[in-house]
């Protein structure tokens, strides 16, 4: 089994650190990140220490759509597009499309959780639309979170199925609306 910096390496990242001081990274990050909301600044110091640090520069694919990854990103700075694939006929004179926005996410927001927890491959492609810093959790360093400190983790995957409850929740409005045109 791949260590998480040789899965950051095999994803064309790069791994400068670790985010041992979390909750120091940024004024804001504590109240704008809901995956970090419910938790001290101890707390986000703890799960930062699990965290690797990555950089990277627009244009660059965080997560690639397919993929298999077993980790997960916390957007620390920046902003990225995220986008899934699509196979839409072109009119005529006009090029197809090749891939719809999902999303634009900024400094706070978490992805990847999905396949980090399932092992089942990307959903969408994350691309950073200019200079992004995040910190990244693998599933080893979740277990290990939890066996350490295991009101930490309890904590973090209470928060991590409420976020994708939520997406769920938005999804499936989305295709009521969709479905009701």
């Amino acid at each position: 089994m791949k260590t998480l910096e040789e899965q950051l390496h095999t994803a064309g990242l790069t791994v400068v650190g670790h985010c041992a001081k979390l909750s120091a990274y940024s004024a804001d990050l504590l109240n704008t990140s809901p995956l970090l909301q419910d938790m001290s600044p101890q707390e986000v110091d703890m799960l930062g220490q699990s965290m690797l640090l990555i950089r990277a520069e627009a244009g660059q694919a965080l997560i690639k759509e397919g993929e298999v990854g077993e980790w997960m990103l916390l957007l620390l700075k920046g902003t990225v597009d995220v986008t899934k694939k699509v196979d839409q006929p072109a009119q005529e004179g006009e090029k197809p499309i090749t891939s719809s926005r999902i999303a634009v996410i900024q400094h706070g927001a978490s992805v990847g959780e999905m396949s980090m927890l399932d092992s089942e491959p990307r959903y969408a492609t994350c691309t950073a639309i200019e200079a992004v810093e995040a910190g990244v959790l693998g599933r080893r360093e979740i277990g290990l979170l939890i066996r350490d400190h295991p009101a930490v983790g309890a904590k973090l995957l209470v928060k991590m199925t409420q976020l994708m409850a939520q997406r769920l929740r938005n999804t499936s409005n989305q295709l009521v609306k969709l479905l009701q045109k």
